[in-house]
Formats: C-alpha cells, sequence, structure tokens
C-alpha cells in the first residue's frame, strides 16, 4: 500500500500513473467475522462492546466489475449502522450478505466469513470497471452509499424504492472503513476541496440522510418559516439537520441532553433550545407506560420557546423513546420523518393525535443519488459544514464504534485510513480560510 499512498501524497501523479499502479494482493480492513455473530447473545444492548467484536484484518482485494470502482480509501468515519454491524443487532449483516450473494454471480463476492464494514469514505480511484466513463484513476472522492442495481422499473422516479436498494458497507461487503473498498461508480462524487480527507468523508451518510429527511420532497419538504423540532441536534444527523434547518430559513427547535451539546447548537446559530436532562423530561413511566402529562410539558416549552407556535416538521430518529411526544407535539396538519431508531424500533403513539389532526408520518431512509449529489453540492459550496469532532486511527476503530454506541461523542467520528495524519487532502486553502471556524466546531468543544 505504501507506492499507493506516496502516489497520492505526491503532487505530481498523473492519472495514467496512477493506473498503472499495481494493485496489492490484500489490504488492511475494519471485520466483523461470521463466527463470533452469537458472541453477545444474553447482553443487553449498552453491554455489548464493539471493541470486542470489530478487528482489523489483512483481507484479499476484491474482484473488479462493471461499473465498479476501486478507491484507496483516505478517511472514513462512524455511523450508527456500523454500531448495529459491530453489536449483530437487530440482526447479524451476515444475512444481509448472503441474501445479496444469492442474486448474481458477481454479488456472490460479498458473501464471505468476514465484513468489512463503513458506509463512509474520501480517497482516490485507483481503478474502474467495464461501462465506467465519469471516474478515471486519480480522481478524489467521497462515496455515498445507496446501492441499487435498477433492473425494476420501480426504482427509477427515487432510486431509494429499488427492490434491490442497499446500504454499502451495511447490506454490502468491501466498506469504506478499510484502505480499499469496492462501490458502484454510481456512488462517487467529487471530494469538496476545502476539507481535509478526514473532513470530506464525515457528512456522507448522514448529510445525504438529513437532506432527504428534511428538505427533498420525498421527505418533510421544509420551507422558510417552519418549526422543526430536531432531536439530538448536535450529534451525528441532528448536527445537520439543524444546519439544514439554519440555512433553509426554518426554526429549529433543538433537543439536546447537555449544556455542553446546547452550547455546539448556539454556536451553528440555533436560539430555541431545550436541554432535556436538565428539565428532566420522562416520557415514559416504564418499559410499558408513557406519561402524557410529559408530553403536555414538552408542547409547552416548545411553545415558550416559538412565540406559541407549535412543530410544523419533527426531524425523528431517537424512535421508540420519544415517539410518541413527537406525535403529540406536532402542529395540526403537520409532519414527523423518522429513520434510525436508534432507542428501538417499535414506536408507540396515541392515534388520536394523529389520525383527528391531520397529521403525517413519512418513513425516511438515506437518499437518492440525486440527493446525494444536492447534499454533497451544498458541503463544497460552503452552505453546509462537517461536524468532526474526533478522528481515530484504523486499528482503534472499536473505540470509535464504543463512542457512538455510548452516546459519548458530539457530531461525528472520523477514522483515518490511508491518510497518515489529520489535516491533509486541502486543496483550496482560500475557501477553507474562509469558512475555518465553521469547520472547526465541533472540534473546539
Amino acid at each position: 500500500m505504501n507506492h499507493i499512498l506516496d502516489a497520492i501524497l505526491a503532487s505530481d501523479t498523473r492519472a495514467e500513473d496512477f493506473a498503472a499502479l499495481p494493485l496489492p494482493e490484500s489490504y488492511r480492513a475494519v471485520t466483523v467475522h461470521k463466527d463470533e455473530a452469537g458472541m453477545f447473545e444474553g447482553l443487553t444492548t449498552r453491554e455489548k462492546d464493539p471493541r470486542k467484536s470489530l478487528h482489523v484484518d489483512e483481507v484479499p482485494v476484491p474482484e473488479l466489475g462493471p461499473g465498479e470502482a476501486l478507491v484507496a480509501v483516505m478517511a472514513s468515519s462512524v455511523n450508527y449502522n456500523s454500531v448495529w454491524t459491530s453489536i449483530f443487532e437487530p440482526l447479524s449483516t451476515f444475512g444481509f450478505l448472503e441474501r445479496y450473494g444469492r442474486t448474481s454471480e458477481l454479488a456472490k463476492r460479498h458473501d464471505l466469513p468476514y465484513h468489512v464494514i463503513g458506509s463512509d469514505l474520501a480517497g482516490v480511484v485507483l481503478r474502474t470497471g467495464p461501462g465506467v466513463n465519469a471516474w478515471k484513476p486519480g480522481d478524489e472522492v467521497v462515496a455515498h452509499c445507496l446501492s441499487v442495481e435498477l433492473e425494476s422499473s420501480d426504482g427509477h422516479n427515487d432510486t431509494m424504492l429499488d427492490p434491490e436498494q442497499r446500504i454499502w458497507g451495511f447490506e454490502t461487503n468491501f466498506g469504506g472503513l478499510a484502505e480499499i473498498a469496492l462501490v458502484k461508480s454510481n456512488q462517487l462524487m467529487p471530494k469538496p476541496a476545502h476539507l481535509s480527507w478526514e473532513e470530506a468523508a464525515a457528512p456522507g451518510l448522514v448529510n445525504s440522510t438529513a437532506y432527504r429527511q428534511l428538505v427533498s420532497r420525498n421527505g418533510a419538504g421544509m420551507k422558510q418559516g417552519d418549526n422543526v423540532l430536531i432531536w439530538g441536534a448536535s450529534g451525528g444527523l441532528g448536527s445537520y439537520a439543524t444546519q439544514f434547518a439554519l440555512a433553509g430559513g426554518a426554526n429549529p427547535v433543538c433537543v439536546v441532553s447537555s449544556e455542553q451539546k446546547a452550547d455546539i447548537c448556539r454556536s451553528m446559530g440555533a436560539e430555541a433550545i431545550i436541554d432535556r436532562k436538565a428539565e428532566d423530561y420522562r416520557f415514559w413511566k416504564d418499559e410499558r407506560t408513557q406519561d402524557p402529562k410529559e408530553w403536555k410539558r414538552f408542547g409547552k416549552r416548545i411553545r415558550e420557546l416559538t412565540g406559541g407556535e407549535d412543530i410544523d416538521i419533527v426531524f425523528e430518529h431517537p424512535g421508540r423513546e420519544t415517539f410518541g411526544a413527537s406525535v403529540y407535539v406536532t402542529r395540526k396538519g403537520g409532519t414527523i420523518t423518522t429513520c434510525a431508531s436508534t432507542s428501538g424500533y417499535l414506536h408507540e403513539y396515541d392515534n388520536r393525535y394523529l389520525w383527528m389532526s391531520l397529521k403525517r408520518i413519512i418513513g425516511s431512509h438515506f437518499a437518492n443519488y440525486r440527493e446525494a449529489w444536492e447534499a454533497n453540492r451544498l458541503i463544497a459550496k460552503g452552505k453546509i459544514h462537517p461536524t468532526l469532532s474526533k478522528t481515530y486511527r484504523l486499528d482503534e476503530t472499536g473505540q470509535a464504534a464504543h463512542d457512538v454506541h455510548r452516546n459519548v461523542h458530539q457530531g461525528k467520528v472520523g477514522v483515518l485510513c490511508l491518510a497518515p495524519e489529520e489535516g491533509m487532502g486541502v486543496r483550496d486553502e482560500e475557501m477553507r480560510a474562509r469558512h475555518i471556524d465553521a469547520i472547526n466546531r465541533f472540534r473546539n468543544v
């Protein structure tokens, strides 16, 4: 891998030079092992430790197929799907790989006794397969995580509706937490020139997810003046939702769990903030019973912050813990958009507040290619900024995933793959200087 890294770090390496570089037989990658899928049986979710299940292995470079690209990964990041993979919840990802492997001869490559994980990357194209014309070796890229086949008509208005839609690095193999990744070429997008490798890798999944869920017509279709309730507003998803709300002229009502996280929201420009830990909201009396009085107290607090107005859009991702409150506080005719369900996916709410008040629940999952491209374009233009707070080395990915699992992180947690240190890969220093405070916002907490 050293000759590949040397070529990337050199300033005069040409496309033909990258194309001529010999590929290694193997590379280092973060994996989970199929024979360990039952290692956490009997433990609660919180007791399951990603540091025990995530390995850094030397694995063979996969065969390159039509419409695909091999990318030298300079940096990646940890998403919540990496945590789910590492603790084998809600089920083992090897079931995804087995099902994908049955779809075609080429897809059989993915059905292995190990799973290279990771759904973000920033890096350099090394090789492209037959039929790839838009990208060439040496191109500096980021990748979104939508993998589709598009052989069915169902996905052609919205590729997220393709029956063979999968999340790369979660439902497919050869993900981005590695020195080399295999992607479909239509996952590739230009790397923002003013960002370092680790900064460029951080937005990917969560930025695109927030864009579709909040901004796109496939999600809430947010408009100027909307009151938007954002759970976990300083976290991986919420920090981008907060930025989209502010940039789009909406009024974010940011829900956080500490004063430190409240300060981050204020630094982004948000004014309406609820520290639910300090105000001691307890939406559940016990594991089976919610407390409508707490919903009402929460709604009253929201109206104090909005000048008496209710919420137009709820940006929902905690799931079970908060969903009943989310439905209740949404205004008549308002919208609850939901994804992730990190606190549990069996949601409960009082349907009277939904049906009698004509509210809508919209399920939202990642983003189609156009939405991902638009979200990345806003990053490249400096309208939305990375929320990277800390960066780990590849062999520390288990600790990075542990931090995300325990919610002790802010924003996004990055991982250096081939990049030997932070801060490399910046091509537009002038633009970077204009946005440096925003770029470093989460690092400076």
